[in-house]
């Protein structure tokens, strides 16, 4: 039997899954990596690490799965958005990679806004946020001139993995949509906002499809993973275009919510002159002349986990929500909003953080633990009711990630959307949809629509309960007055942050 591999490069650890072609994971494997915080605001990581941290994790799953390298075809790539690798000429890094969750860039991106005004959305497609590339790129121009003088290209996480393995320099168009500085329609670097900026297009590296070949793997690399120098490399995609390909996001309609670290609302989109005037992300999708919408959570699952370590480090996340299913719809006049790490949507605003609002002495950590999940999944509404808005339906929902492992989420996520929730029977987010770029690019199938067919699997659905949803309808409105009545005041507590 052959198989293919999905690498998947997260913040927090790399994740490889060996897949056959019915789409079963016949084994797995996941090595972590340090994430280094220097400074408020700042968050980067080590290019290198992600480099050993993939190098052992395909070595080990060689050797656990015990499978022939000849019968691997190929591998292909998801990985985090939006990290800036800078790299000489020689390929080599010249200053740690500044992070998707970064928020240091505030006046880059209001420079970027008066640079640009209104063209920027309509080439680009989105607004300059903190969290995207083009902003750190003219951090660096302006406070690091001596590392951008010395840099070839820049690249992304997975592109400079892929570099390292394949001495090839490239980056797909759905990751290349995260930069700032992509023509998203016209599918091509756009000088016009290089230009405003000073910085060649030269800087770019060439665009290629997520599915394209883009080499074999370095004999050094092949030694090293216990692969062939034959095994072909696919360029991959985007987490987000990834997670979407894992979950058959490839047609009208189809929708789905990947509640990991972040939370991300993505609908899958066919017109490429759609403008929702940078309310939800446009970004280019892992297959060919497709595109998404996309809302984001910044901090959706990272906000349970934050609170699980700060106030019940010594229960599971299994027997944390044990008792959540007791607590009725509201937590007892509990709301909570997961603005811990500032917000991305609808909301793009780094200094607002987060509240518990309506707190009594009758309240426990049941109803607690409840509202943080109750928080998450009305941010996530918030984009579901901009997708709606622009004139879709949305009926179903396909939910992946952590919020897809606790059946009582799931209901949840029924009742707030008001859609059906789909779980997956192998739910593998971003990594099976590496692996499927992989079969696909590899040949094994005519499309990657007839891939997912061959790979997804639903195993079940929950419905909404109508009394729910009205009582969460009537939760969400006060949700949404929240943002607006605490903005100022956490202006003001900005100061005093450390």
């Amino acid at each position: 039997m052959n198989y293919v591999i999905g690498v998947d490069l997260g913040t927090s650890a790399v994740k490889t899954v060996l897949v056959d072609p019915q789409g079963k994971v016949a084994f797995e494997h996941s090595e972590a990596y340090p994430l280094s915080r220097p400074q408020p605001n700042w968050s980067e990581q080590n290019p290198e690490d992600w480099v050993k941290g993939t190098l052992v994790s395909l070595r080990r799953l060689m050797e656990q799965s015990g499978v022939d390298p000849s019968q691997v075809d190929g591998l292909s790539f998801s990985g985090q958005m939006h990290g800036l690798v800078l790299v000489d000429g020689e390929g080599n890094v010249l200053r740690p990679a500044i992070l998707w969750n970064d928020t240091r860039t505030t006046a880059q991106c209001r420079r970027i806004e008066q640079t640009l005004s209104g063209k920027l959305i309509d080439i680009a497609r989105n607004r300059a946020l903190e969290g995207f590339t083009l902003p750190k790129i003219l951090w660096v121009q302006e406070n690091e001139p001596e590392v951008l003088a010395q840099a070839h290209q820049f690249l992304l996480p997975k592109d400079y993995v892929r570099l390292r393995l394949t001495g090839d320099y490239a980056m797909d168009y759905s990751d290349a949509a995260g930069t700032l500085l992509l023509d998203v329609a016209a599918k091509e670097w756009s000088a016009e906002i290089a230009e405003a900026f000073n910085l060649p297009l030269s800087l770019c590296p060439k665009l290629v499809e997520s599915f394209d070949q883009t080499g074999t793997l370095l004999p050094d690399i092949a030694e090293a993973t216990g692969l062939l120098t034959s095994t072909k490399v696919f360029a991959g995609g985007a987490d987000n275009a990834c997670g979407a390909l894992g979950a058959g996001i490839l047609g009208e309609g189809r929708t789905m919510c990947s509640i990991g670290t972040s939370g991300v609302v993505l609908s899958y989109e066919s017109n490429k002159d759609l403008n929702l005037e940078g309310k939800v992300h446009f970004f280019n999708h892992g297959e060919k002349d497709a595109y998404y919408i996309m809302g984001v959570t910044l901090a959706a699952g990272h906000s349970l986990t934050w609170f699980k370590e700060t106030f019940a480090a010594d229960k599971s996340f299994d027997e944390l929500l044990q008792g959540v299913g007791a607590v009725p719809a509201g937590s007892g006049g509990l709301l909570f909003t997961p603005y811990i790490s500032g917000e991305r949507t609808p909301h793009p605003d780094a200094n607002i953080r987060g509240s518990f609002i309506g707190m009594d002495s009758g309240h426990t950590l049941n109803h607690f633990a409840r509202s943080v999940l109750e928080g998450i999944t009305f941010s996530l509404r918030e984009s579901i009711e901009i997708v709606r808005d622009s004139g879709k339906e949305i009926t179903e929902v396909i939910a992946i990630g952590g919020g897809a492992k606790n059946e009582t989420w799931l209901q949840m996520q029924a009742d707030i959307f008001n859609a059906s929730i789909v779980k997956l029977e192998s739910e593998q987010g971003p990594a099976m949809g590496a692996a499927m770029l992989a079969a696909y690019g590899s040949g094994w199938f005519n499309s990657l629509g007839d891939c997912a067919a061959a790979f997804i699997r639903p195993a079940e659905v929950f419905q909404p309960n109508a009394e729910q949803v009205k009582v969460y309808d009537g939760l969400f409105g006060i949700y949404q007055e929240v943002y607006g009545q605490t903005r100022g005041l956490n202006d003001k507590l900005a100061a005093y942050r450390q």
